[in-house]
C-alpha cells in the first residue's frame, strides 16, 4: 500500500509539471523566473566581486520577473550555449542581448523586442577601413554564438571567435586583429571606458528579445504583456537611461 501510494503521489507531481504548474507557464524553478546571461557583456550584463551579475539585461529581466510575480534567479552561461539551455528547459528564458533572426527562431521563440540595436565595425585609430568592404581577407573578431560571425563571413575565412564581446574588443586595442564587429552600443561604451578605438560603418539594425522554448506558450504571452506594461510605465525607458543615457528601448521607426 505504502508503495502504490508513494506511485500514486509521484505521478500526480509528473502530471502537474507537464501542465505548466504556476498560471500554465512552464518553469525550472517553482516560484521563480529563471534567465540567463552570459555576464560577460558590459554594459547588458557584467560579473560583479560577489559572483552577481548587474547590467540593463538583468534590469530588465528582475522587471518582467516583478510584473510576472515570479522571484528573478539568474544563471550565468556562455553566450553561445545560453539558447540551447534555453530550448532545453535549464532556462526558463535568456535575457541575454540576443538578436531576433531566422537562425534562432528554428530553435526557440522570442518576445517582442525589449531594445534595437545594430552591428558596427570598430578598428584601431590608425586602421584605413571605412566599411565592410575594407576588410576582405583581413582578421575579424567576433563573439562566439553572435550575429556578427556571418557579416564577417561576407569578406573573409580569417575569423577569430572571444567568449565575449568586450574581451574582442579589448584584444583589438591591444593590437590584435584588424577590426571587430560588434553591438554599435557595446563598442561605444568601450570607447567611453578608454579603449582607442573608432566606430566606422554601421551595419544594419537589429531587434533584441527575450528567447523562451517553443512549447511554453504561456510564458511567452505574459513576458509580452510584461514588457508592454514595462513600456508604458516608462521602467523600460528608465532602466536605459540610466545604463546609456537615452532610450534605446523604443522603436525607431515608430
Amino acid at each position: 500500500m505504502m508503495l502504490t501510494a508513494i506511485g500514486l503521489l509521484a505521478a500526480c507531481g509528473s502530471d502537474e509539471k507537464a501542465s505548466g504548474g504556476e498560471g500554465g507557464m512552464k518553469l525550472a524553478k517553482d516560484g521563480q523566473f529563471t534567465f540567463a546571461a552570459s555576464g560577460e557583456f558590459k554594459p547588458f550584463s557584467i560579473t560583479n566581486g560577489e559572483g552577481q551579475m548587474t547590467g540593463f539585461d538583468i534590469d530588465v529581466a528582475e522587471a518582467v520577473a516583478k510584473e510576472l510575480g515570479l522571484e528573478p534567479n539568474q544563471q550565468k552561461f556562455k553566450f553561445a550555449s545560453i539558447v540551447e539551455g534555453v530550448k532545453t528547459g535549464r532556462f526558463d528564458a535568456a535575457v541575454a542581448s540576443h538578436t531576433i533572426n531566422e537562425d534562432r527562431l528554428k530553435h526557440v521563440d522570442f518576445s517582442t523586442p525589449y531594445y534595437y540595436s545594430g552591428p558596427q565595425i570598430f578598428v584601431r585609430p590608425d586602421s584605413d577601413a571605412e566599411a565592410l568592404a575594407d576588410l576582405e581577407g583581413k582578421e575579424i573578431a567576433v563573439s562566439k554564438g553572435s550575429t556578427y560571425a556571418k557579416t564577417a563571413e561576407e569578406v573573409t575565412d580569417n575569423i577569430v571567435l572571444y567568449d565575449s564581446d568586450v574581451t574582442a574588443l579589448e584584444a583589438l586595442a591591444n593590437g590584435r586583429h584588424d577590426a571587430v564587429i560588434t553591438d554599435f552600443i557595446t563598442g561605444k561604451e568601450a570607447m567611453g571606458a578608454g579603449l582607442k578605438l573608432e566606430g566606422k560603418e554601421l551595419l544594419g539594425r537589429s531587434e533584441q528579445g527575450i528567447a523562451v522554448a517553443k512549447d511554453n506558450d504561456e510564458l511567452l504571452k505574459k513576458i509580452n504583456e510584461a514588457l508592454e506594461t514595462l513600456r508604458e510605465n516608462g521602467t523600460l525607458k528608465k532602466i536605459s537611461e540610466n545604463y546609456f543615457g537615452e532610450d534605446i528601448t523604443a522603436d525607431p521607426e515608430q
